[in-house]
């Protein structure tokens, strides 16, 4: 028996060791794509990762676009004056190319002044190079954020009106350390840049945000308030809601098919975007194989073709929101990852507030941590028809945006808007509800239908009279080509 039970043991033990290897395998080889969800926390830093580097990169082809235009066009100015010199001789030497540092950068205020004073001999002051010097000092003053209901009108005059609730609500609010990172972040980056004034951001790009507050209602619900312009975002893809996109869309190198906010997939419709990324991965591996290509190509294609697989096995096994469709914001990602009890989560319930009328939303993506003030194209075109990806619809910083933390459903899932809508209402009355006569903005869903292909049966068990099927509505214009 003793001996039985030791040959059992044996065998357990044996097939324990070996389930162990084959865990440790599929462990190390990954998860199969359609079976985990990534953690928010990673899925966020990456997607923003994503985003940032398509940003880049768009950035620097309209750059370099860009320098071979004043380029080109330096040239056809210089033989167009070497040419005119030929045939009018000046009647003093000519001054040559000036390039007037003044239109480096719009929106800077450019000022220069010359000082002299006296010097040494002409033979010593030509070898010092501290002789003949300029010096360039960009002065920025980084804003207060405001806290009274007055300074917040300032920019937004109905913002009382719109939410009665809110002058009390802010008695007590705080303003966030987030405001001050922001700025400093902003400091941090024109730092980084300040020798290159083509480099820095705009001072309409600096001043983007006039206050960020934490505020407490009298049950204890949380509100993060910021007041900020709006900027647009258009990334994000859903097979199961929208099985088809546009071929500019699909093979574009710069649309980004994720947001922060993801679920795992309901059906076994691809995203649309899956074989755009695929031909992307052939070109590359075709290129690859080209003796032409020089090492460093070949390194940078081996990442991107490493990049591409890891987007295709999440949109294989996730969806994600569509800022052509869904009302979202976007909130920097370093507050997104924060522990902190007001920093917003993404899924958080929000609201919108602009010239009086108030759209519910939720926490949809991570953004970069030097700006702030941005949301999906939908929201962006329900404020400004004109909005497109690369037309902000509100320039000024009359937009309030409040999340509150940690109103966030557990399960992820598509979003369902008159859930949201009843939700954000609910909030909403916790801290003083609504103004008179003002309704909180529902939105209409305008994903494409799909036609019928069967009618069910009548009472009397015959089929139904044919009925004409739902014309899918119109996308909204501006999507990136």
């Amino acid at each position: 028996m003793l001996l039985f039970g030791l040959v059992v043991g044996v065998a357990l033990l044996a097939g324990g060791m070996e389930k162990l290897r084959k865990s440790l395998k599929e462990w190390a080889a990954g998860p199969p794509p359609a079976s985990v969800e990534v953690p928010d926390q990673e899925a966020i830093r990456r997607q923003i990762e994503d985003r940032l580097r398509s940003e880049f990169e768009q950035e620097l082809g309209q750059r370099m676009t860009k320098l071979k235009l004043d380029t080109e066009k330096e040239v056809a100015e210089r033989v167009r004056k070497e040419e005119a010199q030929k045939q009018v001789k000046p009647s003093e030497p000519p001054l040559g190319d000036i390039t007037d540092v003044r239109k480096l950068r719009s929106e800077i205020l450019f000022k220069s002044r010359v000082e002299t004073k006296p010097g040494g001999q002409a033979t010593v002051e030509r070898a010092d190079k501290e002789s003949y010097a300029a010096l360039y000092q960009l002065s920025v003053r980084v804003p207060t954020a405001v806290r009274t209901m007055a300074e917040l009108e300032r920019a937004a005059p109905k913002l009382g009106k719109t939410l009665p609730g809110l002058p009390a609500l802010l008695e007590k609010a705080v303003v966030s350390p987030w405001f001050k990172q922001l700025y400093d972040n902003k400091v941090a980056l024109v730092r980084r840049n300040a020798h290159t004034l083509t480099e820095l951001p705009t001072r309409h790009n600096f001043y983007d945000c006039d206050t960020i507050l934490h505020a407490r209602a009298t049950d204890g619900t949380r509100v993060f308030l910021m007041q900020a312009e709006m900027d647009v975002v258009a990334d994000g893809s859903d097979g199961d809601r929208l099985a088809t996109m546009p071929d500019g869309i699909v093979n574009s190198t710069h649309y980004q098919p994720f947001t922060s906010y993801g679920w795992p997939k309901q059906s076994s419709t691809p995203n649309p975007m899956v074989a755009g990324w695929e031909a992307r991965i052939a070109n590359a591996n075709a290129e690859l194989k080209d003796s032409k290509t020089t090492a460093q190509r070949r390194r940078w294609l081996i990442d991107r073709i490493a990049y591409l697989k890891r987007g295709i096995a999440d949109m294989q096994a996730r969806s994600f929101l569509i800022a052509e469709y869904d009302p979202f914001i976007v909130i920097p990602v370093n507050i997104l990852t924060s522990r902190d009890a007001f920093a917003p989560n993404v899924g958080d319930f929000a609201v919108v507030v602009y010239d009086g009328v108030v759209y519910p939303a939720i926490v949809g993506d991570g953004g970069p941590t030097s700006k702030v003030g941005e949301a999906s194209l939908r929201m962006a075109k329900q404020l400004n028809p004109r909005a497109t990806p690369y037309n902000r619809p509100v320039s000024d910083l009359k937009v309030t945006y409040m999340v509150f933390p940690g109103s966030r459903d557990e399960k992820k899932g598509p979003p369902d808007y008159a859930a949201i809508r009843a939700r954000c209402e609910s909030l909403l009355g916790k801290i003083g509800g609504l103004g008179e006569g003002v309704a909180l903005h529902q939105w209409e869903d305008l994903l494409p239908k799909e036609p019928e292909t069967s009618d069910p049966p009548t009472a009397s068990g015959e089929p139904a009279p044919a009925a004409m099927p739902e014309a899918p509505k119109p996308a909204a214009s501006g999507t990136p080509e």
